[in-house]
Protein backbone atom coordinates (compact mmCIF):
# COMPACT_ATOMS: atom_id res chain seq x y z
CA UNK A 1 0.00 0.00 0.00
CA UNK A 2 2.59 2.48 1.18
CA UNK A 3 6.08 2.55 1.39
CA UNK A 4 8.38 4.72 3.80
CA UNK A 5 10.45 6.27 0.33
CA UNK A 6 6.84 7.12 -1.44
CA UNK A 7 5.19 8.61 1.74
CA UNK A 8 8.52 10.99 2.16
CA UNK A 9 8.19 12.18 -1.47
CA UNK A 10 3.96 12.80 -1.10
CA UNK A 11 5.20 14.46 2.33
CA UNK A 12 8.26 16.81 0.29
CA UNK A 13 5.37 17.66 -2.72
CA UNK A 14 3.46 18.76 0.40
CA UNK A 15 5.61 21.10 2.21
CA UNK A 16 6.48 22.76 -1.41
CA UNK A 17 3.07 22.97 -2.08
CA UNK A 18 2.43 25.04 1.28
CA UNK A 19 5.34 27.08 1.44
CA UNK A 20 4.92 28.54 -2.28
CA UNK A 21 1.25 29.28 -1.26
CA UNK A 22 0.59 32.92 0.52
CA UNK A 23 -2.55 31.77 2.88
CA UNK A 24 -0.18 28.55 4.38
CA UNK A 25 -3.43 27.60 6.54
CA UNK A 26 -5.69 27.67 3.59
CA UNK A 27 -3.02 25.87 1.42
CA UNK A 28 -2.51 23.05 4.34
CA UNK A 29 -6.75 22.47 4.25
CA UNK A 30 -6.54 22.23 0.40
CA UNK A 31 -4.11 19.49 0.55
CA UNK A 32 -6.34 17.70 3.04
CA UNK A 33 -9.22 17.99 1.45
CA UNK A 34 -8.63 17.26 -1.76
CA UNK A 35 -7.07 13.71 -0.38
CA UNK A 36 -9.27 10.46 0.36
CA UNK A 37 -6.47 9.77 2.81
CA UNK A 38 -3.85 11.84 4.80
CA UNK A 39 -1.23 10.51 6.83
CA UNK A 40 0.38 12.69 9.41
CA UNK A 41 4.60 11.26 9.27
CA UNK A 42 7.20 12.40 11.95
CA UNK A 43 10.14 11.30 13.56
CA UNK A 44 10.24 8.28 16.01
CA UNK A 45 13.10 7.52 18.26
CA UNK A 46 15.46 9.20 16.32
CA UNK A 47 15.52 5.75 13.17
CA UNK A 48 11.95 5.24 12.43
CA UNK A 49 9.09 6.84 10.66
CA UNK A 50 6.29 7.49 12.83
CA UNK A 51 2.55 7.42 10.88
CA UNK A 52 -0.89 8.55 12.09
CA UNK A 53 -3.69 8.82 10.02
CA UNK A 54 -5.37 12.50 10.24
CA UNK A 55 -8.22 11.87 7.81
CA UNK A 56 -9.03 8.37 5.90
CA UNK A 57 -9.46 5.60 8.69
CA UNK A 58 -12.55 4.21 7.88
CA UNK A 59 -11.48 3.96 4.16
CA UNK A 60 -8.32 2.31 5.31
CA UNK A 61 -9.94 -0.13 7.38
CA UNK A 62 -12.46 -1.03 4.88
CA UNK A 63 -9.52 -1.46 2.61
CA UNK A 64 -7.61 -3.61 5.48
CA UNK A 65 -11.21 -5.77 5.57
CA UNK A 66 -11.98 -6.40 2.27
CA UNK A 67 -8.79 -6.02 0.37
CA UNK A 68 -10.40 -3.84 -1.84
CA UNK A 69 -7.99 -2.09 -4.33
CA UNK A 70 -9.99 0.91 -5.87
CA UNK A 71 -8.39 4.00 -6.15
CA UNK A 72 -8.48 6.47 -3.76
CA UNK A 73 -6.02 9.60 -3.54
CA UNK A 74 -3.40 10.08 -0.70
CA UNK A 75 -0.64 12.43 0.44
CA UNK A 76 1.04 12.52 2.96
CA UNK A 77 2.42 15.57 5.71
CA UNK A 78 5.57 15.94 7.64
CA UNK A 79 4.70 17.00 11.10
CA UNK A 80 6.90 17.55 14.47
CA UNK A 81 5.51 14.22 16.41
CA UNK A 82 2.65 12.41 16.64
CA UNK A 83 0.34 15.13 18.90
CA UNK A 84 0.84 17.39 16.33
CA UNK A 85 -0.70 15.19 13.57
CA UNK A 86 -3.89 14.19 16.43
CA UNK A 87 -4.17 18.51 15.59
CA UNK A 88 -4.80 18.14 12.65
CA UNK A 89 -6.57 15.31 12.68
CA UNK A 90 -9.20 16.82 14.99
CA UNK A 91 -9.02 20.03 13.28
CA UNK A 92 -10.12 18.31 9.68
CA UNK A 93 -13.26 16.43 11.50
CA UNK A 94 -14.59 19.67 12.74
Amino acid sequence: MFNFQELRELADQTRSFIQMSHDKARALRVVIAKHDVVLGIFPWDGKRIGLHVIKGEELLRQIANTKWTGDYTRTAIAVHNREQAIVLQHATAA
